[in-house]
């Protein structure tokens, strides 16, 4: 709760006079993929309106806009929850990742790359599997994939992109074990970094697209038992 409440006080300066829903739902879209808030959260209009010092219609604006982008849902009579993903959303994610990330491989043109936040990105995961804080390695995984989509350049893939992977970290929380999911990309993580400071896009990008398609399947397989396909608990 201490950590919630320093975290709040410092995205409320980041609002600073210029508070607008599209930068609280920023926020709010950083959190869900930082994994503050797990699938079936209730937001509450009061404590996060009161932490960062917005009016209710600002807030209830904010809560829309992530209602588009399929992060939360509106109940009636109940309130707005963070959303709880279907294998299909699984699947899609997946296909959408492969579909950005490759295409930004195969396109970077002539080294060198300017690789430094994707290397940063593999040591904040080194550090989080040498302290066995998997739900910070799986945060690192992301920063990783977040810092490979903005090689390219364009602010557009970057916004596509953010939702996508704050998608991806809802469907991060239903893994009963996030060492066996998160640790083996670790590694490859730092192969596709190697390939890609020694100039090898190409196989950068082969590698890339065997690692999604593995972890698409990991990740299909885990929700299956642990969810089911329509995104409730199996029967």
């Amino acid at each position: 709760m201490a950590e919630q409440a320093a975290s709040w006080a410092d995205d409320r300066v980041l609002l600073g006079r210029t508070s607008t829903a599209e930068r609280v739902s920023d926020i709010l879209r950083g959190r869900i993929t930082d994994g503050f808030f797990p699938p079936g959260t209730r937001l509450s209009e009061e404590g996060i309106g009161g932490a960062l010092g917005v009016s209710r219609n600002t807030l209830r604006e904010a809560f829309r806009l992530l209602t588009h982008e399929r992060l939360l849902v509106h109940e009636l009579n109940r309130g707005v929850f963070v959303r709880v993903l279907t294998v299909e959303d699984v699947e899609d994610i997946h296909r959408t990742r492969a579909l950005v990330e490759c295409a930004v491989v195969r396109g970077l043109g002539e080294p060198p790359y300017v690789l430094d936040a994707m290397a940063a990105a593999v040591a904040e995961g080194e550090r989080a599997s040498a302290e066995g804080d998997w739900k910070a390695l799986g945060t690192a995984n992301i920063h990783f994939h977040q810092a490979l989509v903005a090689l390219a350049g364009s602010e557009r893939t970057d916004e596509v992109m953010r939702s996508v992977f704050a998608e991806l970290r809802l469907a991060f929380h239903v893994v009963d074990e996030p060492r066996r999911l998160h640790e083996p990309y670790l590694a490859r993580n730092r192969q596709i970094l190697r390939m890609l400071r020694d100039g090898n896009a190409a196989e950068a990008e082969r590698l890339l697209a065997v690692y999604l398609q593995d972890s698409l399947e990991r990740m299909v397989e885990v929700y299956r038992r642990r969810v089911g396909d329509d995104g409730s608990a199996p029967g």
